[in-house]
């Protein structure tokens, strides 16, 4: 029975509409309620994001400008404590401004004399040596620190942070579970090409063309709505219920495309040899959209050898493309939070290596990447896509441990988190 309420800032990646850091904020705020209501009390959470209104209209919470560090100021005051996390927050690869921003979100609590909680963040890469001491004089003051692999754990205790301080728990997104409500706004990518795309009523689209369909084409197609013919290939029309769906997730890193290149060529020679729809599944847009665009262009069409090329682009929040790549029968993917829906999912999965952080999770299923973005044969990738297309059982049974393990040990930080703030008078 819930006695009492706490209200508990959130700081992260949010509002920028990336796929897997929304999932991220979805799975605590989930793992927050509920755990909350087993100890006791309400958890009441404000989120600091880019974009208040739309966080706010999406989870049904309260939300704070980010940048506008007087409303944070003013949240946190009033706050019952503060949550950095998850995701890899603290990492200069892509700035050097990141770990100073979610530093001082933190510092800010701590000056406030808030109790502060690092949820399963990814520490790491951290190439500057001089955001070591501030990372550890933050840290050390923590109530609770809790990172989501092995080595983001010995990156802090290389920074001084001692072991035992540190709490080694899966990504939250391996707890994030699918709403009760089977009929969500999800369109089905593994089922019949009436599931794809918008309802029947939409007027034939101009983009026809683009996709290659010719007038005495369309009568072979005819139940497929504009919006499908725009983002599926002519083959489509031929019993797409039997062909194995494969979920892509990719996006530009290697600025010489040498990852993308072999993906194209190794799904070109899948697909010549055997029927398999390929499922482009955009995790942030516009990049992963053209990132994926840039491979069916090198592939070229594949519908003489049947298979099918669509996109993704139904999302309206977190768990539905958590649904959708549930509705694969294999994940390739570049995105970090691809794979970890897939091993959700309990869906069959080959990852490419662009960041450490991909190595890391594969390690935590006993799996490894099939090459990265500098070093991957085109080969090598069809080869075990087949292998895994012929026997998805046996890496269903390979990993269910692991998997059943990780999605467990989710729930630990909003566990410690809640049982903390009901203790707290």
């Amino acid at each position: 029975m819930v006695t009492n309420s706490k209200t508990i800032v959130i700081s992260g990646y949010y509002g920028f509409k990336n796929s897997g850091d929304e999932a991220v904020l979805k799975s605590i705020l989930t793992a927050l309620e509920e755990e909350g209501k087993a100890a006791g009390i309400n958890i009441d959470p404000v989120v600091l994001s880019i974009d208040p209104e739309w966080t706010s209209k999406m989870y049904g919470v309260k939300s704070v400008h980010r940048m506008q560090l007087g409303e944070v100021r003013r949240a946190i005051k009033q706050s019952d404590g503060l949550i950095s996390g998850g995701g890899s927050l603290l990492q200069d690869a892509t700035s050097s401004k990141t770990i100073p921003y979610y530093l001082a979100i933190i510092k800010i609590a701590q000056w406030l004399r808030k109790p502060t909680f690092i949820y399963a963040q990814g520490v790491g890469p951290v190439n500057r040596k001089m955001f070591h001491p501030m990372i550890r004089s933050v840290f050390r003051k923590c109530t609770y620190v809790s990172v989501r692999d092995v080595q983001s754990g010995e990156l802090l205790q290389s920074m001084g942070l001692r072991a035992e301080d540190i709490h080694i728990v899966p990504d939250p997104v391996m707890g994030l579970p699918l709403p009760e409500d089977a009929g969500s706004s999800v369109h089905a990518g593994a089922g019949s090409l009436e599931e794809i795309g918008q309802p029947q009523s939409s007027p034939i689209s101009e983009d026809i063309s683009q996709e290659g369909l010719v007038p005495e084409e369309l009568e072979e197609v005819s139940e497929v709505t504009s919006e499908e013919m725009s983002e599926v290939s002519p083959a489509a029309s031929s019993s797409p219920e039997e062909i194995p769906v494969i979920g892509i997730s990719v996006r530009f890193w290697d600025p010489e495309r040498r990852e993308l290149n072999a993906i194209a060529d190794g799904l070109k020679e899948l697909a010549r040899k055997r029927p398999v729809h390929l499922r482009f599944l955009p995790f942030h847009q516009p990049d992963d959209d053209e990132a994926s665009r840039y491979i069916t262009d090198r592939m070229g069409d594949i519908t003489s050898y049947g298979g099918i090329v669509s996109f993704y682009r139904e999302e309206e929040q977190p768990q539905d493309m958590l649904r959708e790549v549930g509705r694969c029968q294999l994940i390739l993917g570049m995105r970090l939070h691809s794979l970890i829906y897939a091993a959700n999912r309990r869906v069959p999965l080959i990852g490419v290596s662009y960041d450490p952080k991909i190595d890391h999770f594969l390690n935590r299923l006993n799996s490894a990447p099939i090459g990265n973005s500098k070093s991957l044969v085109a080969a090598d990738l069809t080869r075990h896509m087949n292998s895994l297309l012929d026997s998805p059982q046996l890496w269903k049974e390979e990993h269910e441990p692991q998997i059943a393990q990780l999605k467990q040990e989710a729930q630990l930080p909003a566990r410690h988190i809640a049982q903390y703030l009901a203790n707290r008078r």
